[in-house]
């Protein structure tokens, strides 16, 4: 599917009112149009950071958003967005080099992480197309999408069931545990199926928290102010079919929107053997520490 015959509005260079919604270069809430205009017109927003959202009140035709963050301190290799709850009745796309590739079909539940590759000449820009509706473009409903750019190559496979399923091999595992959002050593505690997300939610009991990109597993303190362990919860697509586990494992993964996403996670006893022969040959991509 290609742009064609369209007519692209740029939202803070048309009138003194669009000007004011892009104030905020992050992100960005304004509203379509008014009823007798051009119905091909296409509303352009343009941001400039590696994560915020957007918030699009009475959508009119379509809403084009291009990403146009600062990268010259450091590489993104995955943009990831997640619709509201409140998105419905629109197909969603990721627009590459003028193609429009469908994301989210009107009548999918929308609210699922989807994340895609952003290297190439262009950056992809995510493009909101209104169906078809008996009151017009003009509606009441609300609509909007948080977005993030992401250094984790693995982002934009680690929410695809059909690759994040299988078991990591000895090379993958030792990259997830020097490029993973989250790396942690513990136990599972319950594992809880959300059939309506399709999601599996793994609760863990962590003995030591390595390191983790934003506040995902946290410790409180018990009434005497004693600290209590960590804990978080790792969610992982339900097709995998994640079942409670004996023994201590090595969970990595990504974070998305403050949700931790199950990558590579071996035994603690299995990793401890990939790691120590490929430090033993030279081969390892990084020092972890194994105390």
């Amino acid at each position: 599917m290609f742009l064609r015959g369209v007519v692209f509005v740029v939202c803070f260079l048309t009138s003194r009112q669009l000007r004011l919604c892009a104030a905020d270069l992050c992100n960005w809430s304004g509203s379509g149009f008014p009823a007798g205009v051009d119905t091909r017109m296409v509303l352009q927003v343009r941001l400039r950071c590696t994560e915020g959202s957007v918030r699009w009140v009475h959508p009119g035709q379509a809403l084009r958003v291009v990403l146009e963050p600062n990268l010259s301190s450091v590489k993104r290799t995955s943009i990831c967005i997640k619709p509201f709850r409140t998105f419905g009745g629109a197909n969603l796309f990721v627009e590459r080099d003028g193609t429009l590739e469908l994301l989210v079909t009107d009548d999918q539940r929308a609210e699922h992480v989807r994340c895609f590759p952003a290297e190439g000449p262009q950056m992809p820009a995510i493009y909101i197309q209104m169906s078809p509706l008996g009151d017009g473009p003009w509606s009441r409903r609300r609509m909007g999408f948080r977005y993030e750019l992401t250094a984790n190559r693995r982002a934009a496979t680690s929410l695809d069931h059909t690759t994040s399923c299988r078991p990591c091999d000895d090379t993958e595992l030792l990259m997830a545990v020097c490029n993973s959002d989250f790396v942690v050593r513990g136990y599972i505690e319950n594992v809880l199926h959300d059939l309506g997300g399709h999601t599996s939610l793994v609760e863990v009991l962590a003995a030591r928290v390595h390191w983790q990109r934003s506040a995902v597993f946290r410790r409180h303190s018990d009434p005497s102010g004693s600290p209590r362990p960590w804990r978080g919860v790792i969610r992982a697509h339900l097709q995998c079919g994640v079942r409670p586990g004996d023994g201590e494992f090595l969970f990595t993964g990504s974070e998305h929107f403050g949700e931790a996403w199950l990558g590579c996670a071996p035994r603690y006893k299995d990793f401890l053997a990939v790691y120590q022969t490929a430090k033993a040959s030279r081969q390892i991509l990084c020092d972890f520490p194994l105390d």
